[in-house]
């Protein structure tokens, strides 16, 4: 017997005193693109009643061999077995009807529609005499939301649920297929940590049922709370499957990226002599509520608190995208109310949104449009005409600089990884050399190697001396790269915290607004938690 934590602390009891069946069985599956190999001889085995994480880099393969688990893709070469028998897929329907699910880490919802026809699109129950039975569909949705222990109305329409619901909905459908392989791409990216609690319970409970789940996730504390077995896949090869209690994060680490990774926040300490370049006293605007607070030139200025606290709200009314109603914002000593995040850029202001695909890029769009969009300015000569030239000399700049793994330029920005997409967001917003940059959540879903880089392009920011504001959902990555901390509540600031004095459990308390005297809380988390140093150590990636 092998006992496992669930998300909230709990043993999961797992028997591996002999093998479970097998339910698939996928070898020397090749696949390629254009002439590029993706992936090369990969064996993967999934189990019944196991939970098997998929791990590697973005790029790796891992969406591609689901796609090909799923019937979204068909392979160039190898066998694919399902419960015994080699079959082949040329449909996601299919594999559908082989009780084969995969919730995709882009949410694939109907916005107008409702909850429940969401969840059994083009598998209405009906009636005897052939019309849709809404009736059953929303009591069948209705207790499917129920086991994922959400109190919504199945009638709701998508497009009014938060992102956290609408991925549930997801989550619903897949389990509305009595599916008995299950496969989820980044599932909790959008969840709040009292979902990703719940997710984690229903994953035991399909585990039980004997179902198998294959977990795709960038969260390596995931990884070793729910899943029972670990495949690695590294450039299109899978080089590793076994149980997940063989390995350590550090040994994971090193399957996935090749390499030793050195530490994983690095960090250099902000100057001293710099500068005061942002002042915010009693702002309020939308989901803010009289906020306060200074920073400096050469400086992360981390920002933490649970998702809906006002982090957001912030950034997007210091950058002009929401109205400010109150208070004051003085940037490089200049009183200023930006009317559009194009008027802040133009002030030397950028903002990084958290949704890259929604607002940070035109997927659609090459590498060097995204990237060059903010700076056109820059490049434009007479007539307003685009000197080409230059544009291009700075985008293969970024390209290089950033590491950004691409074949051309002119490649459009959706046929990259989630890692790569990132950073061709980020090149955006400083090519036009901004010297206050807002970075929100500029790390999620992308994998530990992509992660280290842009720890690195932060602390080159900070050796220019521009000032970083760095809004974080990951308490390792705020304690390992802030230099103060501040923590968000109800849109308000309720706790500061040096990096001397910070900790999990001192940020946790404020953030969930228990917390009220700053002075308190500082003095709080010195005397009864451990220093920051310590505090990195035990907390998981």
């Amino acid at each position: 017997m092998s006992a496992l934590l669930t998300s909230n602390g709990q043993a999961a009891v797992s028997d591996v005193s002999e093998e479970p069946r097998v339910l698939m069985a996928l070898r020397g599956i090749d696949k390629g693109f254009s002439g590029v190999s993706v992936l090369k001889s990969v064996d993967l085995t999934l189990r019944a009643g196991r939970v098997h994480a998929l791990a590697g880099e973005n790029g790796a393969g891992k969406s591609t061999l689901m796609k090909i688990l799923s019937g979204v893709y068909r392979y160039d070469a190898g066998t694919l077995s399902l419960r015994g028998e080699e079959v082949v897929f040329t449909t996601p329907r299919q594999a559908m009807d082989s009780r084969i699910a995969i919730i995709h880490q882009e949410l694939n919802l109907v916005p107008g529609l409702s909850a429940g026809e969401n969840i059994f699109l083009g598998r209405e129950p009906r009636t005897k005499i052939g019309t849709v039975d809404w009736k059953r569909l929303h009591g069948d949705a209705s207790r499917l939301l129920a086991r994922l222990r959400q109190s919504l109305d199945s009638r709701t329409a998508v497009g009014e649920l938060s992102i956290g619901q609408q991925q549930m909905v997801e989550i619903a459908r897949a389990l509305s297929l009595d599916a008995e392989i299950i496969i989820m791409d980044e599932p909790t990216d959008a969840l709040t940590d009292i979902e990703t609690g719940i997710l984690a319970e229903v994953v035991t409970e399909l585990r039980a049922e004997g179902r198998s789940l294959v977990l795709i996730t960038h969260r390596l504390n995931e990884i070793f709370s729910m899943c029972d077995e670990v495949a690695v896949l590294r450039d299109g090869q899978m080089i590793h499957q076994g149980p997940t209690a063989d390995l350590d994060e550090d040994g994971l680490i090193r399957l996935m990226v090749g390499r030793e990774l050195a530490e994983r926040y690095p960090f250099i300490p902000a100057s001293l002599e710099g500068e005061v370049m942002l002042e915010v006293n009693d702002l309020t605007a939308p989901g803010v509520n009289g906020i306060s607070f200074s920073a400096r030139s050469g400086e992360v200025l981390g920002f933490g608190g649970l998702m809906g606290a006002g982090r957001t709200e912030l950034a997007r009314a210091l950058c002009g995208d929401t109205r400010i109603s109150g208070g004051d914002v003085i940037f490089k000593g200049q009183r200023q109310q930006f009317s559009s995040p194009g008027a802040a850029l133009a002030a030397g202001l950028v903002y990084v949104p958290e949704d890259r695909k929604q607002a940070g890029l035109i997927l659609s769009h090459s590498v060097a449009n995204n990237m060059s969009l903010s700076a056109l300015p820059n490049f434009c000569g007479a007539f307003g005409r685009i000197r080409h030239g230059e544009e291009a000399a700075a985008v293969d700049q970024f390209v290089k600089s950033m590491q950004i793994k691409i074949s051309d330029t002119a490649q459009p920005v959706d046929t990259l990884s989630g890692g790569n997409q990132q950073k061709v967001s980020l090149a955006k917003a400083l090519m036009p050399a901004p010297e206050l940059v807002i970075l929100d959540e500029p790390t999620r879903g992308v994998d530990v190697g992509a992660k280290r880089e842009i720890y690195l392009l932060i602390n080159e920011l900070k050796r220019q001396g521009k000032c970083i504001l760095l809004i974080s959902s990951e308490m390792p990555e705020l304690l390992g790269l802030a230099d103060r901390i501040l923590v968000v509540a109800d849109g308000r600031i309720s706790g500061e915290f040096s990096r001397e004095n910070a900790t999990q459990e001192a940020i946790m308390t404020a953030a969930s607004g228990l917390e009220s005297d700053l002075s308190t809380s500082a003095a709080a988390s010195n005397s009864t938690a451990s220093p920051l140093s310590s505090s990195c150590n035990e907390m998981p990636i």
